[in-house]
């Protein structure tokens, strides 16, 4: 009689052999040197590299020498006469992108070089031309003259999956087409608004940024980019960019040499379980608006403080940074479709989606008269005026209630002195004769939304009332 095996046994399939995929993807993986003027030395010297720093001491187990170290080559200061001379600035990787020169890395390896220097697998040397890079993603493409190379193929990012193994290939603190391999811990992490990454387990260390994340076969499926550490080594957490965003990014890089990313011009913020509830939202989902930029799209397409962005162009929004990522990859000019939840109701719109620009200051108030004697709503544990005309016209409302001192349960809710109450429980209130009436409504064993004006951005915040 034959024996049965267990389960277990039935489904081992062993560990992989990467063997095959070093040698099909190492020779399109490239070392990045970056150089810099050197800057005039005071007598005692500069400080060494901080990544020649880690690698003596990780390596040698003692500090890097310098000009003062006994037994220390001598170093001379420079000649003030001379040409300056290019310094070691940093180190990297890079992966070959197409067969006439193009590689791809990471934007922070590049950005500020005065020279860079690429270095095939096989010992060839070019110096390469900045194409472009894009510091928001992260992402860079420089170009050396060469032809024939060996491109790495481009993989799926949409298959890729949690637990499956992965393999990256870089030169970790300069030590060129070094090999290590792990699994995909989580995909689209949150770490930054524009994009969401693979996290690995992956050793990657200074000098592997990026260079490629590399599936089970041989395709590029991210960027690796950051790590998670308390110590800047490797602690078992690190990040890479999905190719698929990298290439979007890369495809205008090489045509234009920037990235054109929409915008919407609003302030936005999470909509966690209690502000959905306050606002009549069956699920905790979308981008609450905190704020509209005055002469923004958003503001020309009706756009208001207190509405929750549900959908962008049919596609839901989840969570809020989906909003940012969604609309960064609209160009701009183009007429899109959203949908808002505003005071228990949907709304559809239409915006035109403008293009990305550096923020705004945020102005101040003007100092405004001095109000009258305020009205305590204990309740919400309030002090609250009526606003003053000066008041009204400098932020450009029709009304609104003044708070002149808080105490709790509004100073737990992060409200301040010098906000203006717009809207309770989704009802305006344009005086403080309209907010004490609803306060005298409201149901206190419930949690209640309370939109609040405060500079130029208009918020919502949840308040527990006094019972």
């Amino acid at each position: 009689m034959a024996l049965l095996q267990p389960a277990a046994a039935q489904i081992v399939k062993g560990l992989p052999d990467f063997t095959e995929l070093v040698e099909q993807v190492g020779p399109s993986v490239v070392n990045i040197r970056t150089l810099e003027k050197a800057a005039a030395r005071d007598a005692q010297g500069n400080e060494p590299d901080a990544e020649m720093q880690e690698f003596f001491r990780r390596f040698f187990g003692v500090p890097m020498p310098t000009p003062n170290t006994p037994n220390a080559p001598r170093q001379q200061r420079p000649n003030r006469g001379q040409p300056e001379e290019a310094q070691p600035k940093g180190v990297g990787s890079g992966f070959i992108l197409s067969a006439d020169g193009f590689v791809m890395t990471n934007a922070h390896v590049v950005d500020g070089a005065d020279q860079v220097m690429v270095t095939l697998p096989d010992k060839r040397e070019f110096k390469a031309r900045i194409v472009g890079l894009d510091k928001r993603t992260d992402v860079a493409v420089v170009k050396i003259d060469a032809t024939g190379l060996p491109a790495v193929k481009i993989g799926d990012v949409s298959r890729l999956k949690v637990g499956e193994w992965v393999m990256a290939i870089g030169s970790p603190f300069g030590l060129d087409n070094t090999v290590t391999a792990g699994i995909v811990s989580a995909k689209q992490r949150d770490t930054g608004d524009y994009l969401s990454f693979i996290q690995t387990d992956v050793a990657i260390n200074p000098g592997n940024s990026g260079g490629p994340l590399i599936n089970m076969r041989g395709e590029v499926v991210g960027i690796n980019s950051q790590i998670y550490s308390r110590s800047g080594g490797f602690m078992g957490i690190s990040f890479a960019i999905p190719i698929d965003e990298a290439v979007r990014v890369s495809e205008q890089l090489r045509a234009t040499g920037k990235v054109q990313r929409g915008r919407l011009g609003v302030q936005i913020d999470q909509v966690n379980k209690e502000v959905a509830e306050s606002l009549g939202l069956s699920k905790a989902q979308g981008a609450l608006v905190r704020g509209v930029e005055q002469g923004s799209p958003a503001e020309k397409a009706g756009l208001e403080p207190g509405d929750i962005i549900l959908k962008f162009e049919g596609k839901t929004i989840e969570k809020s940074t989906d909003l940012p990522r969604m609309v960064g990859n609209t160009k701009p000019g183009t007429r899109s479709a959203i949908q808002v939840w505003r005071r228990g109701s949907l709304k559809d719109m239409h915006i035109t989606v403008g293009e990305f620009e550096a923020d705004k200051p945020v102005k101040k108030a003007a100092a405004e008269e001095k109000p009258q004697a305020g009205t305590v709503t204990k309740v919400l544990g309030l002090t609250v005026s009526e606003m003053t005309d000066a008041l009204k016209k400098e932020l450009k409302l029709r009304g609104g209630v003044r708070v002149d001192a808080v105490a709790e349960p509004a100073a737990r809710a992060g409200i301040q002195e010098g906000d203006v109450i717009l809207a309770l429980a989704n009802i305006e209130t344009p005086n403080v004769k309209t907010l004490e009436a609803l306060t005298a409504k409201l149901d206190r064993s419930k949690p209640v939304s309370l939109l609040i004006r405060r500079g130029e951005w208009a918020q919502y915040t949840v308040i527990r009332p006094v019972r």
